[in-house]
């Protein structure tokens, strides 16, 4: 299977018309509505949720002012007032993850069956690659926003602290009894990651992999390294790149590159960077390199420091120099 994706993708390299993914228009055969349907609802939500994370303030003044005033009581009840509907935002944004969680696995189901290649799971099912393109470029937005957010945990952090402390005192929270203290730990573990959706899809990956012993793991990589190659080819390629309609599908397809590159390192078990790898890391990182440097930057980074493998011995020199902060 690993030599014929390396036949499969050389393919598309050496006949870049032979395959262009509709990121803008595909639309779903008879058979894929289903299941178009019910992703597309979840993605429909993604739009609201970061609509919602990039109109996000925090209380941080209120926090500071009850933090100084420890015994005005009104200043107390000002920052909790503030707080406590931000934190079932934040609740809403946890349980959204869940749901991408679902979404992401209900496509690799369908994208990493055995009937076909990755090629051509891609090539005829491209309503549904869109959409699992969708959900990493949502991944590596929301990812994006919450790393330069640090009211988010400050947030969270001060809401814990007066739920303890009205516990300590036997005093009744109100609204505030909205999360839990088992939801909380598990909504503390997600934000106290710098990339919470990200992981959530590694690890939702790496779960579809070991839930599905019938599906070999080439399935699940060989998908992913099909779809980084692709978006590769057509962001370097005039002819693939003149058909998109709008420059904001070049940012697009580089974060999906991205996503899926990242997913790749850590589902397989000798990761993106290595010799064999059926991802060509150099030509991604140059293909990267060579859009305008801000808005780079955070896909960067994101190679840089989430994935799992790049500091490995078995990374070459010129990939790690390649991607060594200027």
């Amino acid at each position: 299977m690993g030599n014929l994706i390396r036949v499969l993708t050389r393919d598309i390299d050496n006949n870049a018309g032979n395959f262009f993914l509709d990121f803008e228009n595909a639309q779903p055969s008879e058979s894929e509505t289903a299941m178009w349907e019910k992703v597309n609802q979840v993605l429909t939500e993604a739009q609201v949720i970061l609509e919602d994370l990039q109109t996000y303030r925090g209380a941080g003044e209120e926090i500071r002012q009850a933090i100084q005033h420890p015994n005005a009581e009104a200043v107390q009840e000002k920052a909790w007032s503030a707080v406590v509907p931000l934190v079932a935002k934040l609740k809403t944004f946890y349980e959204f993850s869940q749901k991408l969680e679902s979404s992401l696995q209900c496509l690799l189901d369908v994208l990493t069956s055995s009937s076909s290649t990755p090629t051509q799971h891609l090539e005829s099912k491209q309503a549904l690659a869109r959409q699992f393109a969708h959900i990493l470029h949502f991944t590596l937005r929301f990812d994006e926003l919450k790393m330069t957010n640090p009211a988010i945990q400050n947030d969270f952090s001060y809401y814990r602290r007066t739920i303890s402390r009205m516990r300590i005192n036997n005093l009744s929270s109100d609204s505030g009894s909205e999360v839990n203290n088992e939801l909380a730990n598990r909504m503390s573990l997600f934000y106290a990651n710098a990339t919470p959706m990200l992981k959530t899809l590694s690890d939702a990956t790496s779960k579809f992999v070991s839930d599905n012993p019938d599906v070999p793991i080439e399935n699940t990589t060989d998908c992913l390294s099909t779809m980084a190659c692709v978006c590769k080819v057509m962001l370097e390629t005039p002819e693939y790149r003149s058909r998109f309609t709008s420059e904001e599908t070049v940012l697009f397809c580089l974060r999906v590159m991205v996503g899926v590159i990242i997913l790749y390192d850590h589902v397989h078990p000798a990761g993106a960077f290595v010799k064999t790898s059926n991802i060509d890391m150099k030509g991604c990182i140059r293909v990267l390199k060579e859009q305008q440097p801000s808005s780079v930057e955070g896909l960067l980074n994101a190679l840089r420091y989430t994935t799992k493998h790049l500091n490995d011995e078995t990374t070459s020199k010129q990939i790690k120099s390649m991607l060594q902060p200027n």
